[in-house]
């Protein structure tokens, strides 16, 4: 390495360039054999250094995010979903619903896919580089319980609670919360209320969300009118996708039983 490459590396390294610094010597030969103008190869060199940056924050984000898997809208079976209503969840795709901080509730029995649309929506936010965080209604109440019990509850909900742009917060209603975890909930949703967007999943009507909320039926209701008073309500039904094969080899019912509406 000569004087000259020297201090390009030592400039790139002040400037925390670090794409650039790999990848500029290869770009140069390349730009010369090509007798590239000098506008030409720096914007080639920025664009390099901005798609390595991009990427970085993409895989930051995701690592936050907490996804508990990968899933694409494109991948949602909707042949087999045919209670689906794709219409409206393909008009959700375009996360406007983030920018105006509005929120989805998805409701359907289990196995209708409501958890992988979730996913799809915090995967496609997180491309557009937005702050995303998935957790299950379950471990939330664990990790605020224990937020407070050890006296960082505010600490807590200012990192993972309004932190994100998006909170997903999937199956709801699977498993009932005393009354001091139904408080933390609605804490939860109070404090996002028109400050940023939740996607919600449960398998419980809106007429039992109550009994999974320590039959507080005052404190649901509020919860309820702050959560729905900006929101976009999917109603999915159908049978389990999970059981698909099981119910084609003849070990499964061949229908499920419907929730209230």
């Amino acid at each position: 390495m000569n004087l000259q490459m020297a201090r390009i590396q030592e400039a790139c390294e002040v400037l925390k360039l670090n794409t650039l610094a790999v990848e500029w010597p290869a770009l140069a030969d390349s730009a010369a054999g090509k007798n590239t103008t000098l506008a030409d190869f720096l914007e080639q060199l920025l664009n390099l250094e901005v798609d390595a940056r991009t990427q970085r924050t993409r895989e930051t984000l995701q690592k936050f995010a907490g996804l508990p898997a990968m899933k694409s809208f494109e991948d949602y079976d909707f042949n087999f979903a045919t209670g689906a209503p794709k219409k409206q969840l393909q008009e959700l795709t375009s996360l406007a619903f983030i920018e105006r901080a509005e929120n989805i509730v998805l409701l359907g029995p289990s196995g209708v896919g409501k958890s992988h649309l979730a996913i799809s929506y915090a995967c496609q936010a997180i491309q557009k580089g937005i702050k995303v965080r998935f957790i299950t209604a379950a471990d939330l109440m664990l990790q605020l319980a224990t937020a407070k019990k050890q006296d960082r509850l505010d600490s807590y909900l200012k990192r993972s609670v309004l932190g994100p742009r998006l909170l997903v917060i999937d199956e709801i209603g699977y498993l009932p919360f005393g009354r001091e975890e139904a408080t933390l909930f609605f804490n939860v949703i109070a404090k996002r209320y028109e400050q940023g967007s939740v996607i919600v999943t449960s398998n419980l009507p809106f007429s039992q969300w109550s009994s999974a909320f320590a039959d507080d039926q005052a404190l649901t209701a509020a919860l309820l009118d702050r959560l729905l008073h900006h929101a976009h309500i999917v109603q999915i039904s159908g049978n389990s996708y999970r059981l698909k094969g099981k119910k084609a080899a003849g070990i499964a019912p061949v229908s499920y039983p419907q929730q209230d509406r």
